[in-house]
């Protein structure tokens, strides 16, 4: 993964988050404790048909270089929800497909807009956009991470659970980009996390190793196997995701068949705590790296899972955004 770059010419969030927020290791835990419970608020407040419109008059940009529906629609309704605007930007619409540069573009851009999220493969590609951009820039999803996702699931996990720190976090199949978020997300909160992975489907070892460094500091655990009835022994979560990632399509067939052992099914299943829940982050392939019975059964939160998408994003974007809002009005 690229080094984060360093922005010490420019404003920190109300809380520590910073300026951009590409990825999960890079969050101060208090910043991290403290974008929880903004959302859990935000969540409340949804609840009660209050009206809380802190970004009128904002504008945020999507640049989606890949499909999206969660990411997509939650970061839209999302900033309509806090009073806000959303513009929709795809690749093949805007110069960078005629080869304006990403430097020339963010700055651009961010004399139009207040906040971009930016879904794209390398992950050094939505860092030169946060590097050139003067305004918030949020990964929506990289081939290395997933940051908005692996937050929302520790709003579940939290809610579910009534706690992070401890809880054991069992995923099971193809270390991507999910898996890397969530094990920086355990590292963060001092979780539990095993990995049952095929040895070369592992997650990244660069994550790997940073995550390792911060587990020794809030007392997570983090263990990596290739055996997957030994990751989920005494879980309190059980987590998987597809197997045949975007940009992988022609690999299907091999992925598929590597895999299949991993699969998180009902024997599986039995081999975790009896109030286990199940987590996956959607969309899913029933019959491959999950079973419509434990996907669609009573210890399925996954719909709850989505949902978090909504309030936790609503949390980022109030973080990253509202001091512009205060600018505009002052």
């Amino acid at each position: 993964m690229a080094e984060r770059p360093r922005q010490t010419a420019r404003r920190a969030s109300r809380t520590g988050l910073g300026k951009d927020l590409l990825t999960v290791s890079a969050i101060p835990r208090q910043a991290l404790t403290r974008l929880l419970e903004s959302a859990r608020r935000l969540k409340a407040l949804r609840r009660k048909g209050v009206r809380y419109r802190p970004l009128d008059g904002l504008m945020l940009g999507l640049l989606f270089e890949k499909p999206s529906t969660r990411t997509r629609v939650s970061f839209e309704t999302g900033m309509h929800q806090l009073g806000g605007r959303t513009t929709f930007l795809s690749l093949g619409d805007i110069q960078l497909s005629r080869g304006e540069t990403i430097a020339d573009t963010a700055a651009v851009l961010s004399r139009y807009l207040d906040g971009l999220v930016v879904r794209t493969f390398d992950q050094t590609i939505v860092e030169d956009w946060a590097r050139h951009a003067t305004i918030p820039v949020i990964n929506g999803l990289t081939d290395l991470c997933h940051p908005c996702q692996a937050l929302s699931d520790l709003l579940t996990i939290q809610e579910q659970k009534g706690r992070l720190k401890g809880v054991k976090l069992a995923y099971v199949g193809d270390g991507n980009n999910v898996a890397n978020s969530l094990i920086e997300a355990a590292a963060k909160t001092g979780m539990s996390i095993s990995l049952g992975c095929p040895g070369d489907h592992r997650p990244d070892e660069g994550v790997l190793a940073r995550a390792r460094q911060e587990a020794a500091e809030t007392g997570a655990t983090i263990e990596l196997t290739d055996q997957p009835q030994v990751a989920v022994k005494d879980a309190d979560v059980l987590y998987t995701d597809v197997w045949v990632s975007m940009g992988h399509e022609r690999e299907q067939d091999q992925l598929v068949k590597a895999l299949m052992p991993y699969q998180l099914n009902e024997r599986l299943l039995r081999s975790a705590k009896p109030d286990a829940i199940v987590m996956h982050c959607l969309p899913a392939h029933r019959g491959q790296e999950i079973t419509a019975g434990v996907l669609d059964g009573p210890r399925s939160v996954i719909l709850d899972q989505a949902e978090n998408r909504l309030h936790v994003q609503k949390a980022i974007l109030v973080e990253l955004m509202q001091p512009r809002a205060k600018r505009t009005r002052s």
